[in-house]
């Protein structure tokens, strides 16, 4: 099968047709000419397994990643920056029905403040793109920074002196599993966390990562491929710091915070542009991103989350800071009477508001509510029902995510 790539699928491959068949070819850019010997199917959808680009497109450009084409991170460096941006405004922009700015991301390398690198009988990286159990070698990150090239040499040297045997996937044996980097872009605070399988870690483990402000040893119990586990011990503080603005999170390893510090400046200061009146809930709290940062400006918070873990981070963020807000344990499906809120923020997981709650905002007719998405199709759906009662006051776009074809979006929505 050869033909022109046409144009990028919302999971950013090139689009390949012939006649009534559509064939998805990762790494392609639109009017790239290529040849598609093989592929699979997945979810109903052809993906292009063996293929070659036979004529490059003008767009093109060089990725700056030596791993691009075969490491399952980044779909689009290929593509300039300025053409990742118009895709992304145009993915959401169909969603939305109207037209969306997308915000750049202030740097589009070393921007990651975590990574997720897989260590494995096949190579300590990330996977390689279209399986599960394949994993490509890398010596750095870039996206990530120089920081990743550091914790990896000093991996590679501790597991070469001691010998622990690294994990293979399809037959769960072996005991390293992954290490997560983390790092605070504005405090320069750096978390290591070794995953493994249950066993014995080597006392000489925390002498190769002298550099580590916090050092953990966790261990996955479970033949889940998760880059987390229950926590074994830890070496120096127990967190990490990370700054936006003049608020000061702490970062647990078990801990969500948004992956790219310098434009989750941005995403706070937009919310908190949007909030109005003196009462705010923050759902979906987490560890307090959103509500933490607008009780610093002044307005009264409080927070739902559904993990008790973060809620305790929440509230020790709220403390750090010395702020109004209080976090508690719950559930999307049970929260209580929502009119009593001026503003109402929510920021789901990637399915989107629980049909229940799209109900309970209905009802109840908070004034505002700040809709903070990472998927453009479940937040369009959602829209549909809740314009029953709410129009789209604003819409706007962050890449948070450069190099994916992943957007965050931020809806606010004033009662009619």
């Amino acid at each position: 099968m050869k033909g022109v790539i046409e144009r990028l699928s919302d999971d950013g491959l090139g689009v390949l047709r012939e006649g009534k068949r559509e064939v998805l070819v990762p790494y392609t850019a639109p009017g790239d000419t290529v040849k598609v010997r093989k592929w699979r199917r997945k979810k109903r959808k052809l993906i292009a397994t063996d293929f070659e680009v036979i004529s490059p497109s003008d767009i093109r450009v060089e990725p700056k990643c030596p791993y691009f084409g075969v490491c399952g991170g980044c779909l689009l460096q290929h593509l300039p920056y300025e053409e990742q941006l118009r895709f992304k405004a145009s993915k959401l922009s169909k969603y939305l029905g109207i037209d969306v700015e997308v915000i750049p991301s202030p740097k589009i390398y070393g921007h990651r403040n975590r990574i997720d690198v897989v260590i494995s009988t096949t190579g300590i990286g990330f996977r390689r793109y279209g399986t599960w159990w394949d994993a490509v070698d890398i010596e750095e990150c870039p996206v990530f920074g120089k920081t990743s090239g550091k914790v990896l040499r000093a991996l590679r040297e501790f597991i070469e002196d001691e010998k622990p045997s690294l994990y293979d996937i399809r037959r769960n044996k072996g005991f390293l599993r992954y290490i997560v980097i983390r790092e605070g872009k504005f405090s320069g605070e750096v978390m290591v966390n070794l995953v493994t399988k249950e066993g014995t870690l080597p006392e000489s483990f925390p002498e190769y990562f002298p550099f580590a402000t916090s050092l953990y040893w966790s261990v996955n119990r479970s033949e889940s491929d998760v880059s987390y586990g229950d926590v074994e011990r830890f070496w120096g503080e127990p967190f990490i710091r990370e700054r936006l603005d003049d608020v000061t999170y702490l970062i647990h390893p078990n801990s969500f915070f948004q992956t790219n510090s310098y434009q989750a400046v941005n995403l706070v200061r937009k919310v908190a542009e949007l909030a109005d009146g003196e009462k705010i809930l923050d759902l979906y709290s987490g560890v307090g991103t959103f509500g933490v940062y607008l009780a610093k400006r002044g307005f009264s918070v409080e927070g739902i989350e559904i993990n008790p873990f973060a809620v305790e981070m929440a509230n020790k963020n709220a403390e750090l800071n010395g702020v109004n807000a209080e976090f508690h344990v719950g559930s999307d499906r049970d929260v209580e009477d929502l009119s009593k809120y001026d503003t109402v923020i929510v920021d789901p997981p990637r399915a989107g508001l629980h049909p229940k709650l799209v109900r309970k905002i209905l009802k109840d007719g908070p004034e505002r509510v700040i809709y903070v998405s990472c998927n453009p199709k479940t937040l369009s759906e959602n829209l549909l029902t809740l314009k029953e009662r709410y129009r789209v006051e604003s819409a706007i776009g962050l890449d948070m995510f450069p190099h994916t074809p992943h957007i965050e979006a931020v809806t606010e929505l004033r009662k009619v």
